[in-house]
């Protein structure tokens, strides 16, 4: 075997509480938060001087986890739009399972996210979007029907 599992997706954001905030609405846990820095960090990420904040935030079924990770040092950069479409080259979205898409939709647009396109029917077996949220994170959701 050449992997375990997935462990985790980093994300890294101007504003860490915002963002914890917004995958929270989406229903996820904050598992812990802690300062990285040092040599040790320095090594994994290629970077010099690296102190960051970080949010570990769990999927209720315990399996997913999204690292959200705020720099200080060096200072984040943005490599691409924030309003970057959804065939831009890259890691475009984390989907996730939900049991009611119009409920979820609503509730992340209180936190400022937006429908990139709109609500879509695949056959009889899914309802689909893409939601823009802070930071330009696109987050995809699926209602299974049926």
């Amino acid at each position: 075997m050449t992997i375990q599992r997935m462990d985790n997706v980093l994300i890294v954001v101007v504003d860490l509480e915002a963002a914890k905030t917004f995958f929270a609405e989406l229903g996820m846990e904050l598992e812990g938060e802690a300062t990285n820095e040092g040599p040790w960090a320095d090594r994994t990420v290629g970077l010099d001087g690296v102190r960051c904040d970080i949010a570990m935030m769990r999927t209720p079924d315990g399996h997913g986890r999204i690292e959200l990770a705020k720099f200080h040092t060096p200072p984040a950069v943005r490599a691409e739009p924030e309003s970057a479409p959804a065939n831009a080259l890259g890691i475009r979205r984390i989907m996730f399972a939900v049991d009611d898409i119009e409920d979820v939709v609503a509730r992340m647009r209180g936190h400022g996210a937006e429908l990139v396109g709109g609500i879509a029917q695949y056959e009889d077996v899914y309802r689909l979007c893409f939601l823009r949220g802070p930071e330009g994170i696109i987050l995809g959701l699926a209602e299974r029907l049926g």
